[in-house]
């Protein structure tokens, strides 16, 4: 088998396919996401806090050399912002998620078994004799 054909053949199996369009939708609804979080969410939470950006806080640890090496900074207020905006995006999934949850229609399961009336073992629905205590069924 040509090179070629193997890797049609792996291409267009099922599970390749559903992965590849669950990933393209996956980016769009992290774009959605992300939209709504620093568009629609965090303007007013920013107005809540008094417009308060964590960014520039950090610790120095060495001062940098004007032309030389830069200063080293652990730029905990960057880690703080970052933090803020995960815990909001998670937040902002779950509601979205939920809601989504709520509008699809959950398939009604048909029950496959039942207890036999004689031995109480599972049996299959259709079974016309226990296939534990032979007893014939209604």
């Amino acid at each position: 088998m040509s090179l070629f054909k193997e890797f049609k053949s792996f291409a267009m199996r099922g599970n390749v396919v559903d992965m590849a369009v669950g990933i393209i939708i996956g980016a769009a609804f992290g774009k959605i996401i992300s939209s709504l979080v620093s568009d629609v969410i965090m303007p007013p939470i920013g107005m809540l806090v008094g417009g308060m950006d964590f960014s520039s806080l950090g610790i120095t640890i060495k001062e940098g050399v004007p032309g030389g090496a830069a200063a080293v900074v652990i730029k905990y207020g960057m880690f703080i912002n970052i933090l803020i905006d995960f815990l909001i995006v998670a937040f902002a999934m779950f509601i979205i998620i939920q809601a989504v949850n709520r509008m699809v229609k959950k398939p009604e399961t048909v029950p496959t078994t039942k207890e036999c009336p004689e031995c109480l073992m599972v049996i299959p629905i259709n079974a016309k004799r226990c296939g534990h205590c032979t007893v014939i069924l209604k």
